[in-house]
C-alpha cells in the first residue's frame, strides 16, 4: 500500500496563446476546473497504475465538489479530513506550446495535525508499504520523521522546491524525487552533488531527456518517449505516482522507471492534470507498441 500525505487543490485552468509578461492582461481562450494538487495527482497516478493507495488530505467547507471528484477517481475518502480553512487551489495558465505558469494557494493543505498523521501511519506495514509526501502541505518533516521512526519507507517529492524545506528532510527519507532544476538548486544549497549525500534512491526527471535513478550501486537512465505534448501540467506527478506504483508492485527500479516514463508520455498528450493520467492497461499497451 502507498500512504500519500498530500495536497488537494481545485485547479482553475486557463488557455492562453502565450504566457503573460509582467503587467500584461490577456484574454483566455478557454476555462476548465479540475481536481488537482501534487499530492492527489500522485495518488491518482499510483492508483490508476495498479497500486493500493490511501490518500491523506484536508479540504475546507467549499470542498464538496472535490470530494465527489476524489471518489470518481477511485480513491477512498477515509483519509480526507474536513477543516475550516478554504480549500487549496491553483490558478494555471497553459499556452499554445503546452508550457504553464501556476499560482498556488495552500489553504486547507496547511491544516494537517499530528493526531491525523499518527493515526494514518498506524495503518502502514513497514515490510510492504511506502509513504509519500511533497512540499504543498504542513508538517512534512514531522510526518517523515515519525514514519521513519516506525521503519516505514518514505518517498519525498521536493516541490515546490525550497532548500530550507528540502535539506532537513534528507535524514528522514529513502527516495528523493526532483527535476533537474530542483537538483541543481539543491546542489548549490548543499555545496555538493546530491548523489553524494547517501540517499538510497535519488530520482531526477529531465523532461525530454528522460530520467535518471541514482542508487548506492548504479545509475539507471531512462530516455523519454517521443510524443507531441498538449499540456505538461501534472507530468511530474504522473511520473512519480506511476513509478511508485510499479516499484511497489515489482520491486524492480529499472522496470518502474520505464513504466513511469510511458505513463507521463501518455499524460502530456491530453488536457488537464488528473483527468489525463492513464490507466495501467493503457501504459502496458503503450510499452508494447514502443519497445
Amino acid at each position: 500500500m502507498i500512504l500519500n500525505f498530500g495536497s488537494i487543490n481545485l485547479d482553475l485552468v486557463y488557455r492562453v496563446a502565450t504566457l503573460p509578461t509582467p503587467g500584461e492582461t490577456l484574454a483566455s481562450t478557454s476555462y476548465e476546473k479540475y481536481l488537482g494538487g501534487k499530492g492527489v495527482n500522485q495518488s491518482i497516478a499510483a492508483h490508476r497504475c495498479g497500486a493500493e493507495v490511501l490518500h491523506l488530505g484536508c479540504v475546507g467547507p467549499d470542498g464538496t465538489w472535490l470530494r465527489e471528484q476524489i471518489t470518481e477517481f477511485g480513491l477512498s475518502l477515509e483519509g480526507i479530513k474536513s477543516v475550516e480553512d478554504h480549500t487549496g487551489h491553483a490558478v494555471i495558465l497553459v499556452d499554445d506550446s503546452a508550457e504553464n505558469q501556476i499560482v498556488l494557494f495552500g489553504g486547507s493543505n496547511q491544516a494537517f495535525t499530528m493526531e491525523q498523521i499518527e493515526a494514518a501511519l498506524k495503518k502502514a506495514n513497514p515490510k510492504t508499504d511506502w509513504v509519500i509526501c511533497q512540499n504543498e502541505t504542513n508538517l512534512v518533516q514531522d510526518m517523515a520523521q515519525s514514519a521513519k521512526s516506525k521503519n516505514l519507507r518514505v518517498a519525498y517529492s521536493a516541490a515546490p522546491f525550497e532548500a530550507d524545506h528540502a535539506i532537513p528532510m534528507l535524514d528522514h527519507i529513502d527516495l528523493l524525487a526532483v527535476n533537474e532544476v530542483e537538483a541543481a538548486a539543491l546542489q548549490e544549497a548543499l555545496g555538493k552533488d546530491p548523489r553524494d549525500i547517501g540517499l538510497r534512491y535519488l530520482l531526477v526527471t529531465k523532461g525530454a531527456e528522460g530520467a535518471d535513478l541514482h542508487t548506492h550501486h548504479e545509475t539507471i537512465h531512462q530516455p523519454a518517449f517521443s510524443v507531441s505534448p498538449q499540456d505538461t501540467t501534472g507530468a511530474g506527478d504522473t511520473f512519480l505516482g506511476a513509478f511508485m506504483a510499479e516499484f511497489t508492485l515489482s520491486n524492480n527500479p529499472a522496470k518502474a522507471l520505464r513504466f513511469a516514463a510511458a505513463a507521463s508520455a501518455i499524460q502530456v498528450t491530453r488536457a488537464g492534470a488528473a483527468p489525463a493520467i492513464p490507466m495501467r492497461d493503457e501504459v502496458l499497451t503503450f510499452l508494447k507498441e514502443n519497445p
